[in-house]
């Protein structure tokens, strides 16, 4: 089975190259299955429910997310109410929504799992002991387990791929929105990269203003970035290829595609392989 996973998607400009280039993709590499984080959907901080129906109807079949999932206050009745929408599985008893599921699609079973890191982070529940948990839920239903842990330390995001190893089909990063050459299938089989990248703005700090990145930087006055940048975007993703009965990995390839937003839709430049 081939399943493409999709790094941090940033405000419009992601959106639209998502919403351009995902059915293209779905047809050249004939995925079975499309995971996103979006957490980032709506103007470059949380989600709305308007911005994951476009996904969902781009192709993506779950919308994985971190730290800013709680941006919009609609994101506790999103969680509520959507099975495919997914919050980091590790946040302490009584959060509203769920960290793993297991989804029907084609006849296969897959298993997705959310995960969050706490070093350079929040205080969350230990993401090991939360990966453990979770895979007690749904091991016994499927091979095939993805996830996705949205931390910053690629020490942390490292152990945790080892810990993993043979247990999950692929432990994809996100958080840092900055790909990493690193993808590799990991001695039982488990497919690795400490960071799958972004999606959205090439010109800017992370997807947000470089002006806005820069006064910070220069004043430390502490205020958030707000405004995702324009211009040219990039479309990053990793494609992990595994056995569907054992859910061993057997494949982990980068992908980048850039694209232009206009004010019609995206417009392909090339379209790169790595």
């Amino acid at each position: 089975m081939k399943l493409l996973f999709i790094g941090d998607v940033i405000g419009r400009i992601g959106r639209e190259g998502v919403k351009s280039l995902l059915p293209k993709m779905i047809d050249l590499y004939k995925l079975d299955f499309v995971v996103l984080n979006g957490e980032n959907l709506a103007g470059g901080f949380g989600l709305t429910a308007e911005t994951v129906h476009e996904m969902y109807s781009a192709g993506v079949d779950v919308i994985t997310s971190g730290n800013h999932i709680w941006d919009k206050k609609v994101a506790i009745k999103l969680l509520e109410e959507d099975a495919r929408l997914l919050r980091p599985a590790n946040y302490p008893p009584g959060v509203p929504g769920r960290g793993s599921a297991v989804y029907q699609k084609n006849g296969l079973s897959i298993g997705v799992v959310n995960l969050i890191g706490r070093v350079y982070m929040d205080y969350y529940d230990d993401p090991f002991r939360g990966a453990d948990e979770e895979l007690k839920k749904i091991a016994g239903d499927t091979n095939l387990i993805f996830v996705d842990f949205h931390a910053e330390a690629t020490s942390e995001k490292q152990a945790l791929g080892y810990y993993l190893d043979g247990r999950v089909t692929a432990l994809m990063g996100t958080h840092t929105h900055v790909a990493t050459a690193d993808e590799r299938i990991l001695e039982k089989q488990t497919a690795y990269i400490t960071d799958a990248g972004m999606t959205g703005p090439i010109d800017s700090v992370i997807g947000l203003n470089k002006k806005e990145a820069l006064d910070r930087f220069h004043t430390r006055i502490p205020h958030r970035f707000m405004e995702v940048a324009k211009g040219e975007g990039i479309l990053s993703s990793v494609l992990v290829e595994a056995d569907k009965e054992t859910g061993r990995a057997r494949g982990i390839t980068r992908l980048s595609s850039k694209f232009t937003v206009t004010t019609e839709a995206p417009h392909q430049h090339h379209y790169q392989k790595k």
